[in-house]
C-alpha cells in the first residue's frame, strides 16, 4: 500500500473528527473576519471624519490654507526683523545715557539748584548741559561731547556727569 492510500483510509475512518476540525477552523476564520470588519468600520469612520476636516472642508484644503498662513507669518516675521534691525541702528544715535549731578554753585545759595547733565548716545556722543543758579541770575551752558571727550574745558561737576553717563551700559 502506498502512502496516499493510507492517508485516504485514515481520513475516511475518522471523517467525523476531520469534519469537526474543519468546522472549528471555519468558525475561527469567521470570527477573525467579523473582528477585522468591525475594526475596519471604525477606522473608516475615523478616516471620513478626519478627511471631512473643519467646517466641511477636506483635509487637503485645510492643509493648504495652513501652509498659506505659515507663509504669511514668515513674511511678517521677516518684515518685523528688518524693522527691528533698522530701529536698533537708529536707536544707537538716540540719547541712551543720561546722568545728572546737582550742586551748589555759590555758598549763599542752598538746595543744590545748579546742575550738570550729560546726554549721550551709544557711541558716547552728545552734550553736557550745565545750569548755574545764583540769587540774582542763572546761566545755562552746553558743551558738545564726541566719543566721550569735549573740546571745551569741563567743570568738575560736568566731568562727573560725563563719567557717570559713560559708565552706563546699553
Amino acid at each position: 500500500m502506498d502512502y496516499a492510500t493510507q492517508v485516504s483510509n485514515l481520513v475516511m475512518n475518522n471523517l467525523q473528527y476531520v469534519l469537526l476540525g474543519m468546522t472549528g477552523m471555519i468558525l475561527l476564520a469567521l470570527f477573525v473576519f467579523i473582528s477585522i470588519n468591525i475594526r475596519l468600520g471604525k477606522m473608516n469612520k475615523k478616516y471620513r471624519r478626519m478627511m471631512q476636516g473643519v467646517d466641511g472642508e477636506n483635509l487637503e484644503k485645510l492643509l493648504i490654507s495652513h501652509i498659506e498662513e505659515v507663509k504669511y507669518v514668515v513674511k511678517k516675521v521677516d518684515t518685523l526683523s528688518e524693522d527691528c534691525k533698522r530701529l536698533e541702528k537708529i536707536s544707537k544715535d538716540c540719547v541712551q545715557k543720561v546722568a545728572l549731578v546737582r550742586f551748589n554753585a555759590f555758598e549763599d545759595v542752598g538746595s543744590d539748584l545748579s546742575f550738570a547733565i550729560a546726554l549721550l548716545d551709544s557711541y558716547n556722543n552728545g552734550i553736557v548741559i550745565s545750569s548755574i543758579y545764583g540769587r540774582n541770575e542763572f546761566r545755562t551752558y552746553s558743551k558738545p561731547i564726541i566719543s566721550g571727550v569735549s573740546s571745551y574745558l569741563l567743570t568738575e561737576e560736568e566731568k562727573q556727569a560725563l563719567a557717570q553717563a559713560i559708565k552706563i551700559k546699553k
